[in-house]
C-alpha cells in the first residue's frame, strides 16, 4: 500500500516539472509564431551549394 503513496508523489513532481517547463516554453516566446512553421514546410529549401557547371 504504500507504494501507491510513493508512485503519486512521484507522479505529481514529473506532472510539476512538466508544467513548470510549458510555462518556461510560454514565457520564452516558443509559441509566439504558430503560422510561419505550417506554412514553411510547404515550400522547398534552396540548395545552399550550386553545382558546377559541366
Amino acid at each position: 500500500m504504500n507504494i501507491i503513496f510513493l508512485l503519486i508523489g512521484i507522479s505529481l513532481v514529473v506532472a510539476l516539472l512538466f508544467l513548470g517547463g510549458f510555462f518556461w516554453a510560454v514565457r520564452s516566446g516558443q509559441y509566439e509564431d504558430d503560422y510561419t512553421p505550417s506554412v514553411r514546410i510547404l515550400f522547398e529549401d534552396e540548395d545552399p551549394t550550386p553545382t558546377p557547371p559541366h
